[in-house]
């Protein structure tokens, strides 16, 4: 899939804002704010159920990895998530 038809198609369920369970919650990590690189997604199949996490990692900007944000488009999709959320930014990681 074409980054940006992914990138897009990603940030449309996110404007959708909370519609429900299943959650999926996207997290991006990184050394700088300039450059994630790696990617956390949580899934939340119902309200007080224990998430379930995934990490994709990249040797560069995983936001520009289009492997990364197809995958972040089909998780979306098989899990029928109703809501899909992204933490703004890039979370820095220590080290």
């Amino acid at each position: 899939m074409n980054i940006d038809k992914a990138k897009k198609r990603i940030e449309k369920q996110v404007k959708k804002g909370f519609k429900g369970y299943p959650l999926i919650a996207l997290e991006y990590f990184g050394k700088t704010e300039n450059s994630a690189s790696e990617v956390v997604v949580t899934f939340t199949s119902e309200e007080d159920a224990a998430p379930q996490m995934q990490k994709f990692s990249s040797k560069n900007n995983a936001r520009e990895d289009e492997t990364i944000q197809s995958v972040l488009v089909k998780t979306i999709e098989r899990t029928n998530a109703k809501t899909v959320t992204e933490i703004p930014g890039i979370s820095l990681i220590n080290g």
